[in-house]
Formats: structure tokens, sequence, C-alpha cells
């Protein structure tokens, strides 16, 4: 069986399903089934001039809107792109974004095309300031689920909550699959470590739609209760300069470091003991599941994906949004006893083992990919 993987940005960009795809492909090939990634290059820009329609929906509605203008020639730069280096068929084509779905699906209307949702854009655009909710950038962006529906042959998503979510704007919701991401082992876990201080380490983007303003207003208050800590803030990203400045006027800056961007910072996390990150919204929460799996204690908002991954007192802790006393009083416990700790990492990298490794999702989408198989040899 030849299959393409089709994404958006390529393997090389850090973090998400990108950096995990090619890792899910080594798996496939080397028991025998013909994988292969394509995705758009960054520097592909501009290049598609052919027009774009849509079957459920007319999307010049919100034409010579900004976000929407640049989104349309995404999609013309993808199928010149694809047009270019794609001479050859496939048995299935598992997509990782609407754009490389729909694209392929309308290039290779005879191949059965998969679509994998990971996130909901619009809500980050939302949450980042970029876009008002409920403007015609939320409802251009939400039209597509149900564009992806009617085109796509299987819909699956990473969680049973963001599954949740797609309900409001597909027609038959119960006929899309949840399968999580998954993670190599091999990358993710743990080290044995001793560290006088409770290390805290958070890994994503800088925008505000991770919470890092809650993150830092809760640290700020474990430094007034005593509790000493340093925070490893790991991501580069638009509000930096921000959160600097908020850490300075603070009081925290001496305790946490500010590392920018970072190619491969698995290699350092299991030296750690707490991931905190106090998102405003979350599909799944890939990081939490790599950071199950370096087996440290888990700290997260109980929204989206993420209660999903941390059972709250069981292996990890959850607060709610944007709560600033709860989240200090759980950041707190976990540096405060270094049992409970230990405990709570132990049992994060036995969920985490048995839902979120690779060989577990490989055998999940085997079961899915074989139903479009044409012959018996795999």
């Amino acid at each position: 069986m030849h299959i393409l993987q089709a994404l958006f940005f390529p393997p090389e960009q850090p973090g998400g399903v990108s950096s995990m795809i090619p890792f899910m492909q080594e798996r496939f090939n080397k028991r025998g089934w013909e994988m292969e990634l394509f995705s758009l290059p960054k520097r592909v820009r501009g290049k598609g001039t052919e027009p774009v329609s849509f079957t459920t929906f007319d999307w010049h509605v919100y034409e010579g809107n900004p976000i929407v203008d640049k989104y349309i020639q995404t999609y013309r730069d993808y199928i010149w792109w694809t047009k270019l280096r794609i001479t050859k068929t496939y048995d299935l084509i598992h997509a990782h974004h609407p754009i490389a779905a729909l694209v392929m699906k309308q290039l290779f209307p005879d191949t059965p095309v998969l679509m994998t949702v990971h996130s909901s854009y619009e809500r980050e655009l939302i949450l980042n300031g970029k876009i008002k909710e409920n403007g015609p950038e939320e409802a251009f962006l939400t039209a597509l689920y149900r564009e992806l529906e009617e085109r796509a042959d299987q819909l699956i998503t990473v969680s049973n909550s963001f599954k949740q979510y797609l309900a409001d704007y597909v027609q038959e919701p119960d006929r899309i699959g949840v399968i999580p991401n998954g993670f190599d082992e091999r990358r993710f876990r743990p080290v044995p470590h001793e560290n006088k201080i409770p290390q805290l380490i958070t890994v994503c983007r800088l925008v505000p739609a991770k919470g890092l303003d809650t993150l830092l207003l809760a640290c700020a208050e474990l430094k007034k209760r005593g509790q000493p800590f340093v925070l490893h803030l790991i991501g580069d990203g638009p509000i930096r300069p921000q959160l600097e400045q908020m850490a300075v006027e603070l009081n925290i800056y001496e305790e946490i470091i500010f590392y920018g961007y970072m190619l491969h910072p698995e290699d350092f996390m299991p030296f750690f003991d707490v991931f905190v990150l106090p998102s405003r919204a979350e599909s799944f929460g890939s990081v939490f599941a790599e950071a199950a799996l370096c087996g440290l204690a888990l700290v997260g908002t109980n929204v989206g994906g993420i209660p999903e991954q941390i059972v709250h007192g069981h292996n990890g802790l959850l607060v709610p949004v944007d709560d600033v006393p709860a989240l200090a009083a759980a950041l707190e416990k976990v540096a405060g006893d270094p049992i409970f700790r230990y405990n709570l990492g132990r049992v994060a990298w036995d969920k985490a083992q048995s839902a979120y490794s690779m060989a577990r999702i490989v055998q999940q989408l085997k079961s899915v990919y074989r139903i479009y198989r044409k012959d018996d040899k795999v």
C-alpha cells in the first residue's frame, strides 16, 4: 500500500504534527508500508492562479478580508506546487491540514483522502487577538469543516473534546474518528536526576493563547510565599518582549530563563521536574504527552484535550483557565512536595506510554488505512 502524508508545514518545522509525521513514516516503512511526505515550502508564495471554489459554501462572500484572501492564495499555491511535484498516484492520501486535504481531493478525486483535524485555527486567531469572535474570518474558517466533511473520505481528530467542537460545524459528527497524536518513545524518556530547587518548564509558542501571563503571575505568587523555583521558558513568539518586561516588573526575572526557539527541547526536558502550561485553548496539547513521556509531573488547564491527558491528582493537576490563585496553589503543591511530584510523574509516564506511544498510534492508523487497501499485501 502506497500512502502519501500531505502536510502543510515542511517536516523540519519545530513542534506539532510536522515534527511527528517523519517518525511515524519511519515506523511504517520499516514494516513494509510505502509512505512518503509532501508539504508546501515556505518559499512558495504567490505562485498559484487557479480559481478556487467549494461545494458547500461560497467563499467569495468573505473576499477582500486579508486573512481570507491570504488563505485562498495559499490554497492556490498548494495546487500549483502539487501539480508541479506529484507525478504518480497513491493508494491513499492522509492529509493533516484543510488546504492539503481539499487540494488533494480536487486533484486526485479517485484516491481516498483521510483528513486529521489537529487544531482550530480560528480559535487560535481569536485568542491571539488577530480576529474577532463571530466575525467573517471565523465564519469562513469554520465553514471549511463542513467542506472537509463533504469531500474527504474520512475525518479524524485528536481528542474527544475537539470532536465535540467540530460537531457544531458538520452534519454527521458521529462519523468523525478520534486518534490522538503519537510520540516516539526513543525521543521522549525519563532520565534519573535530582534538583535541589524545583525546576519548572514550559515549551510553547509565545502567544496570548498559551496563558503565559497567568503563569508569570502565579510564579510571582510562589516567590511571595517563599517557594524557591526556576522556570525554564522554551519558545519564541510575538509577546516575548512583553513577557520579559512583565517578569522584571513582577520581580521574578532572576527565576526565569527565556531560551527562545529550540529545535530539540526533548534532549534536556527530562532533567526538569514539572511541566506547566496554562493554555486558554488546546485541541490536544501534544507537549503534555511529550512531557509525560519524559517523566515530568504535569500542571495544565481544564480546557480542550488537556483533561483527556491529565486526571487531576493522579498524573497531574488541573486548574481553571486564567485562575492565578489556583495555578499558584497547584505549583506550590508540586514544587514543595518531591514525593507527590515524583508519583505524579511516574503515573503520567505510565499513561502516556499506554495511550500515546508511537507504536500504539501506528496500530490505530493501520486499522483505518486497511479499510482503503486494494489488495491483501499489508
